[in-house]
């Protein structure tokens, strides 16, 4: 059982590593302010996503297991946040095309 838990668990986080490294190409490689915003709060949130639902298994109790999903939670909305923040900054300024 422990092997299968630890494949889950390497299967998940490595998915969720090649999400945050899409997302850092997305970042470096779009034209304007809002298409990388776009690549890399859609990324990086499927990447932690995966990074969570990879580390669920190994949680030692129910207790540690809604704490990852809280965190992950609270990072969905605070990129949401900051995204619109900076999409809407960037309109203002002139900065997106």
């Amino acid at each position: 059982m422990n092997l299968a838990r630890d494949i889950v668990t390497i299967a998940c986080v490595s998915a969720g590593a090649f999400f945050f490294l899409a997302g850092t190409i997305g970042l470096l490689r779009f034209p304007d302010t809002l298409t990388r915003l776009h690549a890399l709060t859609k990324a990086d949130n499927l990447g932690l996503g995966f990074v969570v639902l990879g580390l669920l298994p190994q949680a030692g109790s129910l207790r540690e297991g809604l704490k990852l999903i809280s965190i992950w939670m609270f990072a969905l909305l605070a990129g949401a946040t900051v995204s619109q923040l900076i999409a809407r900054t960037a309109r203002k300024s002139g900065s997106a095309r």
